[in-house]
């Protein structure tokens, strides 16, 4: 049998705040509703009136018809002269009748006086203070007590940290329940990242280590690298091997609209993080609060933000590394960051987590396929090889798509078709199944996308091609070819650049072979292209009118977005034209190439494409065996059959529609 339970609270339990009471509330409540109803009473006339000009109005003194006028402050309300009848019903309470009067502009006439007197009409002057005094001012001092008694009463009732006297108090989430702990065996793929973070985690267990010898460890930690590669995960790791709280929040959630706020709350959490210590305070994208200081300030003062950086540099010098706390931040764009915050004894240690090679891409893909059934021949190391380029979150992305995909087609396990087609929809887009194309758009299509393989194919220094398709995807791309680097790659030589921007030109070069003129469709084509041309001579000194001379003076991040770098002009006007006939240089030589390459193989060309129009998906094997079979050739004697055991690519965009963006999927 149970014991029956009492609300009491035990030796050990913390005592709840007591609630305000709730007759209370209701009391204010109904005092609120009786004031208002107090005032409409008093307000409210018993009698009709009639609004008149003041002529009327004289005239009405004049004949008589007014018995009474009262002169108010803005106004002349004269009461109607009752008739016998009238007066005797007014007498009786059961049958009252409402008097009327009439109502006018108060004018500045000293003769309605001695008309008034010369008729024995009374008037008098109307008392409006204590209406005045209650209204203007009793009234809302109520209103505005009772509003105050409502946000005092719902801030007690959230708890602390809830009400408008919180906006000091920091905001940052304390992970410590030991379900929810993360631990390095839950991040892969960034292994030297993890052995830069190892001495963090030694020193929280064990500081005496290195206090022993006079060693110090680092106050603070920078994570740096793109957004989806683990830097958040890596912090929480890190406080879950360490076993030590760990406080998380975001740099803008130090900013508020009123100046000091962020202050207050950065000195609130290093107050908490030292109560809690040994811990971790993690502030993730760290550029929102640590952006360099401007030497103009708005409005003649420091913005908010910049008193909030101030203060985070106070606390950082303030408090002794004896504590136990450890300050980690991550962020995707070091370069914006302050010089006071990065110098040594701040964050003096920065830790780049890069997007994973092929080996680290396998171990991510292996983590994230532990709760999903994946069939047993998958070689995890063939989808780590289709996705260079990609970081932790978009390989995270690309299994869950591949169990949606094989749920869908109603299976019980994930095969490596599930995982290519979730790759396709990771960089290509969702598939438009429902989208009509006519016969003529198709083949320019087909065509175009063919023009891109074939150069690919017959081109030494190009990438192998995977997979060839007219199937529309994404944001208006009618059609994708995806080529296959053969490893990860970190430099480019001029060979390897000039065979992007030729692949790049081959689907435009094919419309205007096989139809005598172009579409809409290499719009984004000739942009790439003509961005390669452009930083092989202002950037990477490939230009014999330049030599070695770099004409980029600065760029705009430290990890550069899809637009690129940020041109600062500092040349001349005359160098001006000169880059921009080198850049068209470039790129006539590269249609020149790809225009003789493709007119040598137009019947290759058009067989192909007349292929890929009714397949509408070519693999990439299929399609050497297509060339081989139409030129009387063994596949390994083509000169892309060296390229084309390797699984892996980007994606170069098909043609795109005029109302539609252009889709950027090349890495």
């Amino acid at each position: 049998m149970k014991k029956n339970q009492t609300n009491r609270p035990g030796p050990n339990q913390t005592k709840r705040p007591a609630l305000p009471n709730k007759n209370g509330l209701w009391t204010w409540i109904l005092l609120g509703v009786a004031v208002i109803l107090l005032v409409s009473i008093y307000s409210r006339p018993d009698f009709a009136s009639k609004e008149i000009p003041y002529s009327k109005f004289k005239e009405k003194v004049r004949a008589g018809e007014i018995q009474k006028v009262i002169i108010g402050p803005e106004t002349y309300k004269g009461f109607k002269q009752m008739s016998p009848a009238e007066t005797g019903a007014k007498a009786n309470p059961l049958t009252r009748v409402p008097e009327t009067y009439f109502v006018s502009v108060l004018v500045e006439d000293p003769d309605l006086i001695k008309l008034m007197d010369e008729k024995g009409i009374e008037y008098e002057a109307e008392n409006v203070g204590l209406r005045n005094l209650f209204l203007h001012w009793i009234l809302p001092f109520l209103i505005l007590i009772l509003i105050w008694r409502f946000l005092f009463s719902r801030a007690f009732r959230m708890g602390p940290g809830a009400g408008i006297m919180s906006f000091g108090k920091n905001r940052a989430k304390l992970v410590q329940d030991e379900s929810k702990k993360i631990n390095f065996n839950d991040v892969a793929g960034v292994d030297e990242a993890k052995e830069e973070l190892q001495e963090i985690i030694e020193f929280l267990k064990t500081p005496e280590k290195f206090r022993a010898i006079g060693g110090k460890i680092p106050k603070g930690i920078l994570l740096v690298g793109p957004p989806g590669t683990g830097k958040t995960l890596l912090a929480r790791a890190v406080a879950g091997e360490a076993e030590v709280p760990f406080f998380s929040l975001s740099g803008s959630e130090f900013v508020e609209m009123f100046v000091g706020v962020g202050a207050a709350r950065v000195r609130d959490l290093f107050a908490q993080a030292v109560e809690k210590s040994p811990c971790i305070i993690f502030i993730d994208e760290l550029d929102a609060i640590g952006k360099v200081r401007s030497s103009v300030s708005p409005m003649g003062g420091h913005d908010e933000r910049e008193q909030t950086l101030n203060q985070l540099l106070v606390e950082m010098d303030g408090f002794d590394t004896r504590t136990g706390v450890i300050i980690m931040a991550a962020t995707n764009r070091p370069e914006t960051l302050d010089p006071a915050l990065l110098r040594a004894g701040r964050f003096d240690r920065q830790v780049l987590v890069d997007r994973p090679d092929v080996k680290g891409r396998e171990e991510i893909i292996r983590l994230h396929c532990k709760n999903v059934k994946i069939s047993e021949d998958l070689n995890l190391h063939v989808v780590a090889a289709r996705t260079p380029g990609f970081a932790g979150a978009d390989l995270a992305n690309v299994v869950n798509e591949a169990a949606l995909l094989a749920v869908r087609k109603g299976k019980q396990v994930v095969e490596l078709a599930d995982f290519d087609e979730a790759i396709d929809r990771v960089m290509a887009g969702l598939q438009k199944k429902t989208r009509l194309i006519n016969e003529k758009e198709k083949k320019i299509v087909a065509h175009h996308e063919m023009g891109h393989a074939l150069v690919t194919c017959f081109t030494k220094d190009a990438d192998p091609v995977h997979k060839v398709s007219i199937i529309p995807r994404g944001f208006g791309a009618l059609g994708y070819t995806l080529n296959l680097p053969k490893e990860d790659r970190y430099l480019m030589t001029q060979p390897e650049l000039l065979a992007r921007v030729d692949i790049l030109l081959g689907g435009r070069v094919a419309e205007e072979i096989m139809f005598n003129e172009v579409s809409t469709g290499a719009q984004d084509d000739l942009q790439k292209a003509t961005d390669i041309c452009k930083r092989m001579v202002m950037e990477f000194g490939m230009s014999e009118a330049f030599g070695q001379r770099a004409l980029v003076s600065e760029r705009s991040s430290f990890l550069q977005g899809p637009g690129g770098p940020v041109y600062q002009k500092d040349y001349s006007e005359a160098t001006a034209v000169k880059v921009d006939e080198e850049i068209q240089k470039l790129l006539d030589d590269a249609y020149d190439r790809v225009k003789k390459l493709l007119l040598s193989k137009k019947g290759l060309l058009e067989h192909v494409a007349a292929v890929l129009t009714d397949k509408e998906v070519i693999e990439g094997a299929d399609l050497l065996k297509m060339i081989a079979e139409f030129e009387g050739k063994d596949v390994e004697d083509l000169p892309a059959a060296a390229k084309s055991k390797h699984v892996a690519g980007p994606a170069e965009p098909g043609p795109k529609t005029d109302e539609t963006p252009t889709l950027h999927t090349e890495a």
